[in-house]
């Protein structure tokens, strides 16, 4: 089972390596619509401390879900039951939308 990991590991490394442009444009993808969706919740949301805080949670919580449903939905229309990562999959891309922002993160001045 551990060897099948770490040639998972391995293959996927060889692939990111050979298609870093596309990786870093589906990075770049998911972080602008992160902005947008940050950008549309600032209408919603007073701009106090609060209403700051509850946007960037939203905001850091919609790509998960709303990618996580593309195959969630697949997956129900081919088998007719419940995908059975979904929760996987929330935290797999959470983790790298938040990657990606945290470093293309600038302060604001």
């Amino acid at each position: 089972m551990m060897l099948k990991h770490i040639i998972t590991l391995i293959v996927l490394t060889i692939l990111v390596i050979l298609f870093m442009s596309h990786v870093q444009q589906a990075l770049g993808w998911l972080v602008s619509a992160h902005d947008w969706v940050d950008d549309s919740l600032r209408q919603v949301f007073s701009m106090g401390a609060t209403g700051n805080v509850i946007r960037q949670l939203l905001a850091l919580l919609a790509m998960p879900i709303l990618l996580s449903l593309i195959p969630m939905i697949i997956y129900w229309l081919t088998k007719h039951t419940w995908f059975p990562w979904t929760l996987h999959l929330v935290w797999a891309i959470w983790l790298i939308q938040t990657s990606a922002i945290v470093l293309l993160y600038a302060p604001p001045k």
